[in-house]
């Protein structure tokens, strides 16, 4: 596998994979599998990637990512299509594709129109299965809009995370509660509402966490995407992090009393205790961690 920061530009690709490649999953990684050292990604951008908006593709699959605006190529014919790429990367020899892929004006050129127009090696990899699901970015943005992460993480091939800069929350989760950090999270796909036990990560350490995702129904109200850190030796000040998904705990609900509600998190911090000591998809050690909410949770 090429390490990406060598930045590889288009003059330097000999093959490439086509694709949407959001949520860059286990299907995804068997079309990289067949690019070799000098492959990249051909990425039509839609602006609906959520899972792994925009060029977070490039940081999972570790390949450039050379996005094409699905608006500006979508009147092409499948051979212009592909003469386009020809242009773009001179020393084109090799195209990875899906089983069921499509392309050209209307989506009328398949992977056998492919084989005919290019006259270079192609590559098309089968549908891949897991656990007897297919999978599919559709499918894991389901699961994901369901709650349903451990389904989604298995499909995908590691812990769905998202990404935000910390803002200034309501303020009374470390006065009278617990402290959080409060995201602001824009591209992604947000799990269902409620409680999860997740892994933050703040700069190059990852800390054992437990998120909040919904409406502060037994305060202001108001919407939030809040999590906090299980110790108390993890950075009081940050400025982005991100939040890796591990397991759904609870539904978001409300409570009469702010001492209910305390109550409550001293059970969901337990819950997320258990769940964030565990190996990662891949069978790695636990990334370190510290294992140690606010008022919405």
């Amino acid at each position: 596998m090429p390490n990406f920061s060598t930045l590889l530009t288009k003059d330097n690709i000999t093959a490439v994979a086509i694709g949407h490649f959001d949520g860059v999953h286990r299907g995804h990684k068997q079309l990289l599998k067949q690019l070799g050292e000098f492959g990249g990604l051909v990425v039509i951008d839609k602006n609906k990637a959520n899972i792994t908006p925009k060029l977070k593709r490039a940081e999972y699959s570790n390949y450039p990512c050379f996005l094409y605006d699905f608006e500006s190529i979508k009147g092409l014919s499948g051979e212009e299509f592909i003469a386009l790429l020809k242009r773009d990367f001179k020393n084109l020899k090799k195209i990875v594709v899906g089983f069921d892929f499509r392309f050209g004006r209307n989506r009328a050129w398949d992977k056998h129109d492919l084989k005919r127009i290019f006259d270079g090696e192609v590559v098309v990899v089968d549908e891949v299965c897991y656990d007897g699901m297919g999978v599919h970015s559709s499918a894991i943005r389901e699961l994901i809009r369901q709650g349903n992460i451990e389904e989604a993480n298995r499909l995908i091939g590691r812990e769905y995370s998202i990404e935000g800069n910390v803002i200034k929350g309501q303020g009374i989760g470390a006065k009278e509660l617990v402290a959080t950090l409060n995201l602001d999270v824009k591209n992604y796909l947000l799990p269902k509402d409620g409680v999860y036990a997740t892994r933050t990560r703040i700069g190059s350490y990852t800390y054992g966490s437990v998120t909040f995702i919904g409406n502060r129904l037994s305060t202001d109200g108001n919407f939030s995407v809040e999590t906090h850190i299980l110790d108390e030796v993890a950075p009081k000040v940050a400025k982005h992090v991100a939040v890796c998904f591990i397991k759904r705990l609870r539904d978001n609900k409300k409570f009469d009393t702010l001492e209910e509600l305390k109550e409550q998190i001293k059970c969901d911090i337990n819950g997320a205790r258990a769940c964030v000591g565990v190996c990662d998809l891949f069978g790695n050690e636990t990334m370190r961690y510290f294992d140690g909410y606010g008022a919405g949770i």
